[in-house]
């Protein structure tokens, strides 16, 4: 086991660095100039010199990657050309509001997307397994910031029942709709592994076992969930560590202040240093994000462990 442990974080090393180096590279590639946003039009060569060499502008880019990077490990970012602010401290809370809103739109599309691939794979080849194909096929393929100005307007602007933006006092109110738009495609993601696993597992020979012993189908369906737990817990890491990321729109169309709304702030006013930083930290989130799947995954399937 410590074993398996030790490999997946040494394969994640390289993995960590290759993807600093691409978050470095492409905000770097991107067309414009960071800088406009606190260069005067009157500026001088020698006061636009003067601010590239504060922000380190004015060296090689392996120089400005590998001092970067170095600021980086010891948790330093840089600062924020609009604000000033250190980079840690702008992205800190962002953070947290996206963790936030994670956790409830994943609990909701695991709980909704369980019960309909239960009993989608139960039902198989019936009504119920079409009906559920089809609400699921509908989740993953609605565009989030579409189905997000539908609900503001059924349930805010119409019904006027929940609050169209922002994180308010009551922070539950506030993340109905956005947590329920962000969940469409993970419950259908979740769902259609679920009959699928479902599925596969009741044609092993031990189930057909059990049943023919005459083992009731409420214990029965505790062994068919114990080996479809390790596909639950991989789809779902993969989808959480995705929603951290991928909330952009959905954060941007509720005003929802996290990562996704920060990096959207960001690209408008070039703030360099907020994009970079914004973007290593949910990449690093995301790179163990998948190493604790693993870990559980090897946890949950003895299987694993002979690999």
């Amino acid at each position: 086991m410590l074993r398996y442990v030790l490999r997946r974080i040494l394969y994640a090393i390289p993995i960590a660095l290759g993807v600093s180096l691409v978050c470095f590279s492409l905000v770097h590639l991107a067309p414009g100039d960071p800088l406009s946003a606190v260069l005067p039009e009157t500026a001088t060569p020698e006061q636009i010199a003067e601010i590239k060499a504060d922000y380190g502008f004015d060296r090689p880019l392996p120089i400005q990657y590998l001092k970067w990077l170095g600021r980086a490990l010891v948790g330093d970012l840089g600062s924020s050309i609009k604000t000033g602010r250190p980079v840690m401290q702008e992205i800190a809370p962002a953070i947290g509001n996206s963790i936030l809103l994670a956790v409830a739109a994943i609990l909701l599309a695991f709980f909704v997307g369980s019960a309909l691939g239960v009993l989608a794979g139960y039902a198989r080849s019936r009504a119920a397994d079409s009906v559920v194909t089809a609400v699921a096929i509908t989740g993953v393929s609605i565009p989030h910031y579409w189905l997000g100005m539908v609900l503001i307007v059924i349930f805010s602007v119409e019904m006027n029942l929940l609050p169209a933006s922002g994180m308010g006092a009551a922070d539950w109110q506030h993340m109905i709709l956005p947590a329920v738009t962000l969940a469409s495609i993970p419950m259908g993601i979740i769902a259609r592994s679920i009959r699928a696993a479902v599925i596969e597992t009741r044609k092993q020979e031990f189930v057909q076992t059990l049943y023919a012993k005459g083992l009731p189908s409420r214990k029965v369906f505790r062994h068919v969930a114990k080996n479809v737990a390790p596909t639950v817990m991989a789809v779902m890491g993969l989808q959480f560590a995705q929603m951290l990321g991928g909330s952009i729109l959905v954060e941007t169309v509720f005003a929802w202040p996290g990562t996704g709304f920060l990096m959207n702030s960001a690209i408008f006013t070039r703030d360099l240093p907020i994009l970079q930083g914004t973007i290593l930290v949910l990449a690093m989130l995301f790179v163990a994000m998948n190493l604790a799947v693993d870990i559980l995954q090897m946890l949950m399937d003895p299987r694993i462990k002979r690999n």
